[in-house]
């Protein structure tokens, strides 16, 4: 079984509002604070099952106030908006990283179908 990749580097851009994830397969990731918040594995966006998922809106200028460690498996992001209960393991945050393409497309026409239109960065 090949070892899981884990992050030798996690660093907070407050002024950009990314995080920039490395991880030890030389993946580097720089994800944005909104993809994080609105992709949290917390049970407030994520639901307690399928289809139980929560739009989140409304998030185009939140910012990460705090990275936590969570044990030697993961991290907790504290958002500006109040935001923290999710917990992103490094699982979840290499997968965040890698399909982030993805994801966000899949978002943005999830927001367009609800009729919500993104408002510009602050």
């Amino acid at each position: 079984m090949t070892a899981k990749p884990r992050p030798t580097k996690i660093v907070l851009h407050q002024q950009s509002r990314t995080l920039e994830v490395v991880f030890d397969d030389d993946q580097i990731f720089n994800l944005s604070c909104e993809y994080l918040r609105v992709f949290s594995p917390s049970a407030e966006v994520r639901g307690h099952g399928p289809g139980q998922e929560v739009l989140q809106t409304g998030k185009e200028n939140v910012n990460i106030s705090a990275v936590e460690s969570v044990g030697a498996y993961a991290v907790k992001l504290v958002f500006d908006d109040g935001h923290d209960s999710g917990i992103y393991s490094w699982e979840t945050l290499y997968e965040l990283g890698s399909q982030q393409e993805t994801y966000w497309q899949a978002y943005l026409e999830e927001l367009e179908k609800a009729g919500y239109e993104r408002q510009p960065r602050a």
